[in-house]
């Protein structure tokens, strides 16, 4: 049997004033390619919460997390010991309400907002990508994003 790894994504995202519909991406502290802030389900929490939670210590951001899974991908995460493990994420939409200046991993990770489709360009991730370019036509009129921003 196979181990395979659960972990949680936020998605971050805004519209800005001119109706720009963009994704906050940060770097991933080893090869420095450009990821969403995701980690291990915790604990003691709903992996939703667990998901804002990343996005807060890996992108210092701060707003609304959606409670329903808008899309999973899959990859290879290396482990210390050089190994790698296939990795499942579960990825929720968040509405950043607004960025930290200072969060936990400021020094170690770079954060960007990219249009959706410029984002799928730079994930290599299939169908993290895929879930990105369905997102860069129309991401409100998307069913659970839709239901996500009536709720918040």
């Amino acid at each position: 049997m196979v181990d395979v790894g659960q972990q949680i994504a936020a998605l971050p995202m805004r519209w800005k004033k001119d109706g720009t519909f963009q994704v906050l991406m940060v770097t991933s502290r080893d090869t420095g390619r450009w990821i969403m802030p995701k980690g291990w389900t915790m604990d003691g929490k709903k992996p939703w919460a667990a998901a804002e939670i990343e996005a807060l210590e890996e992108a210092g951001a701060v707003g609304y997390i959606g409670r329903e899974v808008i899309g999973t991908y899959s990859y290879k995460k290396k482990l210390e010991d050089g190994s790698s493990l296939k990795c499942h994420v579960d990825v929720y939409p968040m509405v950043v309400e607004h960025l930290k200046r200072n969060w936990k991993e400021r020094g170690e990770r770079k954060r960007r907002w990219f249009t959706a489709k410029s984002a799928a360009k730079r994930v290599n991730e299939p169908k993290l990508a895929k879930l990105l370019k369905s997102l860069s036509k129309k991401p409100g009129k998307q069913p659970a994003i839709r239901e996500f921003l009536k709720a918040s």
